[in-house]
């Protein structure tokens, strides 16, 4: 993506242009799934170039997913292609090092959300293996992306509090669990804030792309979804949000993490963003589910558009089966459609019929996730909710978005589709003096990108029943985990 950004003179412009789109498929080897690194670099590269032919790049920015990593030597080259976080080597290991260090005890230090695939865990599946032990730094994939551009290491601060080896509070790398886990505190870089400049382009990238040499690299908020939440387009307090995409990242924007007690056994994290802000959220297994049935119905011959199967769950008869998107039984790749089935068999529900009720089942449990995280968040953080904001690619999905809205009895702002990129953009557009801080950076988003408001309909009675249908407990107007809490309006 390419970003333009102008201000002064009124209410300042904001473009956006897609200049090259490459396809992000793991390679499962013999060790296990991969990301295709040399692929993604080379991605990069053709979309650079592509900057270049089109004139006046001032900046670059890499943001991703993340926790994943790579390994690199003392010459700096790559051990092997990074793990993908969807392997399951760390199943069994993640629940190990939470009886030997303690689930209470990682939660006060580092703040997050139990997933097995935290980047700690992936180091302890890696401990005693000849890659680890031959490793002198550990990059995450934006800062290693960063780093083959500039040849400058680092890591960015709101993609490093995603690891579980940092300290929550004062945002340093853990000296404790480091040492505890005995992972080489030596193999975790200087910690970048985003807007710090990263270098400019090593000449080989320069003369490849035809970009010239003093290009700057600038770090952005590199975890994707910190800069998706910096676009979001809000005008004060009382906002939720929702990145909605291959997960659904739910939550508050807060001052402070929230380190209690509740908020570890309601599995809520505490990730960094910009300008020292905290992403109180829950990842939910998100519109994944519909991706990989879009998959499974392509590869058995029988492909149907997006367009046409959400017209199909419109039409289709609303809470026959439900499901728990966090189930494990969704995490990996393969026949999303059977294994929803199977749940619903497992659970005394129906089977979807057709391929219309599987997608309804999928839009009304996102929903309902979204409806039970947010809840939630609101009563730990005893914080107001007065509205949500629907960012990210799941933004367009017009069913998921009133199904949001009816679910949480909230509107539901859709849009930027983009947020990430413009986020990107945005941070890299302040370090070159060319906007302020965050609040008029998502005065600009507002200005200048398209959203669409969805009101809450009259059946809130139904959602409620749905709600607790499938938790086994009624989910009323405070905290679903007890009375009271929450203020929820």
């Amino acid at each position: 993506m390419a970003g333009r950004v102008e201000t002064g003179g009124g209410a300042g412009r904001l473009d956006l242009t897609e200049l090259h789109r490459f396809p992000n498929v793991p390679v499962r080897l013999p060790g296990g799934l991969h990301w295709d690194l040399p692929s993604l670099h080379r991605g990069v590269l053709d979309g650079l170039r592509e900057a270049a032919r089109r004139g006046g790049v001032a900046s670059v920015g890499i943001d991703s997913w993340a926790v994943d990593y790579g390994l690199l030597d003392a010459d700096g080259a790559l051990l092997g292609l990074p793990h993908h976080y969807r392997d399951p080597r760390t199943a069994d290991v993640a629940e190990q090092v939470r009886r030997d260090v303690g689930a209470r005890e990682l939660y006060r230090a580092c703040g997050l959300q139990h997933l097995p695939f935290n980047t700690l865990y992936q180091l302890a599946a890696e401990r005693g293996g000849a890659r680890l032990a031959a490793a002198r730094r550990l990059l995450l994939i934006p800062d290693l992306l960063t780093y083959w551009l500039t040849g400058s290491v680092g890591a960015e601060l709101t993609n490093a509090s995603t690891t579980g080896l940092l300290e929550a509070g004062t945002g340093v790398w853990s000296r404790e669990l480091t040492s505890r886990l005995s992972i080489d505190p030596a193999l975790l870089p200087p910690l970048r804030a985003p807007g710090d400049p990263a270098g400019v382009l090593l000449p080989q990238v320069a003369d490849s792309t035809g970009l010239r040499a003093d290009t700057a690299v600038t770090t952005v908020a590199s975890h994707d979804t910190a800069s998706a939440v910096a676009a979001v387009p809000a005008d004060g307090p009382g906002f939720a949000y929702v990145s909605a995409g291959t997960w659904s990242l739910a939550g508050l924007e807060l001052a402070a993490p929230v380190l209690t007690e509740r908020a570890r056994a309601a599995n809520f994290t505490n990730e960094r963003g910009v300008d020292g802000t905290f992403r109180f959220l829950r990842n939910i297994m998100g519109l994944w589910l519909l991706e990989e049935s879009l998959r499974t119905w392509e590869r058995a011959g029988q492909p149907a558009g997006l367009g046409r199967l959400l017209d199909e769950a419109a039409g289709a008869r609303p809470f026959v089966s439900l499901i728990d998107p966090d189930d494990p039984v969704f995490v990996s790749p393969g026949d999303m459609p059977s294994r929803i089935a199977a749940f619903c068999a497992r659970t005394g529900q129906p089977r979807p019929a057709g391929r219309g009720a599987v997608v309804r089942c999928i839009l009304e449990s996102l929903a309902l996730a979204h409806r039970r995280v947010l809840r939630r968040a609101s009563a730990l953080a005893d914080r107001e909710i007065t509205r949500i904001h629907l960012v990210g690619g799941g933004s367009r999905n017009a069913l998921l978005c009133q199904f949001t809205a009816d679910a949480t009895g909230l509107p539901a702002i859709a849009g930027p589709a983009e947020a990430a990129a413009l986020g990107n953009v945005l941070v890299q557009a302040r370090a070159h003096g060319l906007v302020g801080g965050l609040s008029e950076m998502r005065a600009l988003i507002a200005a200048t990108q398209p959203s669409r408001r969805y009101e809450p309909g009259p059946d809130g009675s139904a959602w409620a029943a749905a709600e607790a249908r499938l938790t086994g407990a009624p989910a009323g107007p405070g905290d679903p985990a007890g009375p009271g809490g929450a203020r929820w309006t």
